[in-house]
């Protein structure tokens, strides 16, 4: 008798679903923390004739083909640090939880937080434990602490700065983290463009630091490229359980073209940080909104009906993100990615009428 994918996968796996990517047919395109600007032209030509000269009837480069160094050069990566390679951070993730789930282990996180922190702990078989958020979504440290002291994880995340909450935890709240954890500690940089601190510094001289990032946020969410900062020990021991080829031809001669031109990046995220507190302003003044600070490319609001108002704008045509039903703390509450002026007029027109 054969037996079904009902019998055979895991129960865990079977009760779960998918994680689901909303259609954003025709709409303007709010939900998931990209940046609403391409690239311009003239980079778009050098693209294209680097893409056209890859060897896409050969592998890739499995350490990179000088990647990492173009990484380590641009954003200022210690030199006594190591870099990993990743299909995006998401890979990233689950190369951490796949290396440490050794029975009983744990991984212990902040939440609300990242949702694939918890899922590629229920893919490697890690036991998750969630330190809850105070309800102003900031750092119960106290807490955090205690279930350090409890569990004893092997691994900690942190977001900073968190999402989808969008604020940074303090500086020496992390530090604390660090000083307490006696595994390792993952600082999730993915909205480090927008933010006004990173732990990059510390990467390569704290033993038990890991400072991932990507670069979807920064432009190139397409190319799905995330990189890990650390130790060479840890790095070693990472680097073991990733895919020879994880990075792609084209990924790579895309990264390396997009690395030289940092400056056309860095003029956006201004322009985006500008954009933010433009929206957040505006947001404020409707007394209904409660908008909550951020150093990321989007902003929290909590609202009376998070489902309706979801519901309205996208008859408007605008998609956004309804964090409603996540997590308990994120009760009514819905996630505005910020988008070029245009689609931020268009959004604040569109609340306007709902709530006038």
């Amino acid at each position: 008798m054969k037996l079904s994918a009902q019998h055979l996968v895991r129960p865990e796996i079977a009760a779960m679903g998918a994680y689901h990517v909303a259609d954003a047919s025709g709409l303007i395109k709010l939900d998931a923390m990209e940046n609403p600007y391409r690239l311009p032209e003239r980079l778009r030509a050098e693209l294209g004739q680097a893409l056209a000269d890859a060897l896409i009837n050969r592998y890739p480069d499995s350490h990179g083909g000088g990647l990492k160094q173009q990484l380590k050069d641009a954003f200022a990566i210690p030199a006594a640090a190591e870099v990993l390679l990743g299909n995006g951070s998401d890979e990233i993730i689950t190369l951490v939880a796949q290396a440490l789930a050794k029975p009983g282990a744990v991984m212990l996180a902040a939440e609300p937080s990242f949702v694939m922190y918890k899922m590629n702990a229920l893919f490697s078989r890690l036991e998750y434990v969630g330190v809850p958020l105070r309800a102003d979504f900031s750092l119960d440290l106290p807490a955090m602490l205690a279930a350090i002291e409890r569990h004893q994880p092997a691994v900690v995340f942190l977001a900073y700065p968190n999402n989808p909450t969008g604020n940074r935890f303090p500086r020496e709240d992390v530090l604390a983290v660090l000083d307490a954890a006696p595994g390792l500690v993952v600082v999730d940089e993915a909205y480090q463009a927008f933010a006004d601190d990173s732990f990059m510094n510390l990467a390569g001289r704290v033993d038990n630091l890991l400072v991932m990032r990507t670069l979807s946020k920064l432009g190139l969410a397409g190319i799905r490229l995330g990189y890990a900062a650390g130790t060479p020990a840890w790095i070693a021991e990472l680097d073991k359980v990733r895919p020879p080829y994880n990075v792609n031809v084209l990924t790579q001669a895309a990264a390396k073209v997009a690395l030289k031109h940092m400056d056309v990046f860095d003029a956006q995220a201004s322009e985006l940080r500008r954009e933010r507190a433009r929206l957040a302003e505006a947001l404020a003044q409707w007394p209904a909104c409660t908008v909550y600070p951020s150093e990321a490319n989007f902003l929290t609001v909590r609202v009376p009906d998070a489902p309706a108002l979801f519901d309205y704008l996208r008859q408007q045509g605008i998609l956004i993100k309804n964090l409603h039903g996540a997590h308990p703390l994120l009760a009514h509450c819905l996630r505005f990615t910020v988008g070029s002026p245009d689609e931020n007029s268009a959004v604040l027109a569109a609340l306007n009428a709902y709530f006038s």
